[in-house]
């Protein structure tokens, strides 16, 4: 991941050198000038998991081919990790040689669309004006959001804003949720969905009413009209790769339920303990990136109702033998899990923590069903 954005980085400043200078004197595209919104599929890396989206400008009269790309990000940042957790870490738009560009998916063997937009030359040459302008300006810096603001928004963007009207608008599966839009990309990535299930909250359980993924936008553009006429035409295979399905020992559900059943199986006090303790350390964790965070994405999250900091008032009282203290902390934790299932029952990621609620009622209903014994201290 460093080495593709630090390549498009270094490239970015290569480049600003020699066309800055065209940027500023608003370069007249000829008539057979073509812009068109490109779409990439999606990779095995984090950075490349839903796609990409860009705008080509090509001119062959003048020379010009050219890609716009809004996804940039300087690994160089003070504070990187806090910004992008906090969410205030600056994108920005970068644009290279579209030889280089299809290089690079090429060596990266993700597929590469083309969709060309049916609009007048005076607008083509607007939508270039812009581009160059928020490039030279700084405009086309922005803080990135997950949905709200991203590669595939910036372009829906800049091209709206051309075309002076909301002309691009999501028009497909705008009746389920973003969570559910979300669930396909992730296949082959088990602890990715696990993870992302777990720390999106309540946002992400809403419509999916805006277009903020790379295949989104593509399928959305063969029905937009623009003037009465279909703003795209049709998409256009740039590379065409099969997904190679990434192989791993351990990135699957199969070691998750083994972990989980070992848990269970050994029933060791100390195995417990560290369960539960790892949980309310993460439920911990989610109190601080709901309250520090600009993400609204992690706002609200239910899941510490899984993830719960109380269960470390359960081990304290452990700790301490206080029998009262451990039934009632016990208790509680176990009626937070059931309403934890009551909300997730039709979520989309109800079965995919299904197995830790099972995992965390047993453990739990231990102390409350010895409760009534003397002298009894296994978890």
């Amino acid at each position: 991941m460093n080495l593709y954005l630090l390549k498009k980085l270094v490239l970015f400043i290569l480049l600003f050198t020699t066309i800055n200078y065209s940027f500023g004197q608003n370069h007249l595209l000829s008539k057979e000038a073509k812009v068109s919104v490109i779409t990439c599929g999606t990779g095995n890396e984090s950075y490349s998991m839903f796609g990409h989206t860009a705008i080509r400008i090509n001119d062959p009269f003048n020379n010009i081919d050219w890609v716009y790309n809004y996804g940039a990000f300087d690994f160089g940042t003070p504070n990187f990790v806090l910004k992008f957790i906090k969410g205030d870490l600056q994108y920005f738009a970068v644009v290279h040689p579209y030889a280089d560009f299809i290089n690079e998916y090429t060596y990266e063997k993700r597929s590469v669309y083309e969709q060309e937009l049916e609009i007048p030359n005076t607008l083509k040459q607007q939508l270039f004006d812009n581009l160059n302008t928020s490039l030279a300006s700084g405009e086309s810096h922005y803080t990135y959001k997950f949905i709200d603001k991203n590669c595939t928004s910036m372009v829906v963007d800049i091209i709206n804003k051309t075309l002076d009207t909301t002309a691009i608008v999501k028009n497909a599966d705008t009746d389920i949720t973003y969570r559910t839009i979300l669930y396909p990309y992730f296949d082959h990535h088990f602890y990715e969905k696990l993870g992302t299930s777990i720390i999106f909250g309540k946002k992400v359980d809403g419509m999916g009413t805006q277009l903020f993924l790379p295949f989104e936008l593509e399928k959305s553009l063969k029905t937009v009209h623009f003037k009465k006429q279909l703003l795209a035409k049709e998409t256009k295979t740039l590379l065409e790769f099969e997904k190679e399905v990434p192989f791993s020992w351990w990135n699957n559900g199969y070691t998750y339920l083994l972990i989980l059943g070992g848990i269970l199986i050994l029933n060791k006090r100390s195995v417990n303990f560290g369960y539960l303790g790892l949980l309310a350390v993460i439920g911990l964790f989610f109190i601080f990136a709901g309250s520090y965070s600009l993400h609204r994405e992690l706002e609200y999250n239910y899941n510490i109702l899984l993830f719960n900091p109380a269960l470390l008032a359960l081990l304290y009282f452990y700790a301490v033998k206080k029998e009262k203290g451990i039934y009632y902390t016990a208790l509680f934790n176990l009626l937070s899990l059931a309403v934890y299932a009551v909300i997730l029952i039709n979520k989309a990621h109800f079965l995919i923590v299904l197995p830790m609620i099972i995992t965390s009622t047993v453990i739990l209903l231990k102390p409350i069903l010895k409760s009534l014994k003397p002298n009894t201290q296994n978890l």
